[in-house]
């Protein structure tokens, strides 16, 4: 049962997640109702896990809404001071200390900027090469963000899958519980008929 399992699961999506079993015909996954529990089982453990990964993958979208538009304003701001001629005018304006407090600055036309890296760094760059690097910054934010959208898209249709899965494996035991209960003459209700099935 695992193997079949397995060979079903072996194709993945371009981030490696791989598709979930689309169960058509029970028998290609059990051949007995002895088998059920246990691909049962491996069903809800998958469902798991990709529970677990969309949890992961929701959290890591919610960090690059946040980044992508902090980097973009950063962005129109090189390429502001970038667009300034040199001899200009200084540019009197206000600057964020926090998100309460501003203090007032004048700026001379500049060719050097400093930006944070993260981890209290900060680095000054030319500011033709800041420009290049919050452009690639941006755009690996976005392409990153655009994938964890497709992630979660994909992961919500392979827990859906699952649970179809599931549900269609636990019509199968019914099925052939009353069967079997035909054939033995309908004496005795069997005492596992209420299986209860996971939460969707």
């Amino acid at each position: 049962m695992s193997t079949k399992l397995q060979n079903k699961d072996a194709a993945t999506n371009p981030r490696g997640i791989p598709f979930a079993p689309f169960v058509d015909k029970v028998e290609d996954y059990v051949s007995s109702r002895a088998e059920v529990d246990g691909t049962m089982k491996s069903f809800q453990e998958m469902i798991s896990k990709y529970q677990f990964m969309e949890v992961n993958t929701q959290r890591r979208a919610a960090g690059l809404k946040e980044k992508v538009p902090d980097i973009q304003k950063t962005l129109d701001m090189v390429q502001f001071l970038h667009s300034r001629e040199p001899g200009s005018e200084p540019l009197e304006t206000t600057f964020e200390l926090n998100d309460t407090l501003y203090a007032k600055a004048v700026i001379p036309p500049t060719d050097e900027v400093y930006l944070w890296l993260g981890a209290n760094v900060m680095l000054a760059y030319p500011v033709a090469e800041a420009e290049t690097l919050l452009e690639s910054k941006l755009a690996t934010a976005q392409q990153s963000l655009e994938n964890c959208e497709e992630d979660l898209d994909f992961l919500r249709e392979q827990i859906t899958t699952l649970e179809v899965a599931t549900a269609r494996l636990y019509n199968w035991e019914v099925t052939m519980k009353r069967k079997e209960k035909a054939g033995n003459g309908g004496d005795d209700e069997p005492t596992d008929q209420k299986r209860i099935l996971p939460n969707g």
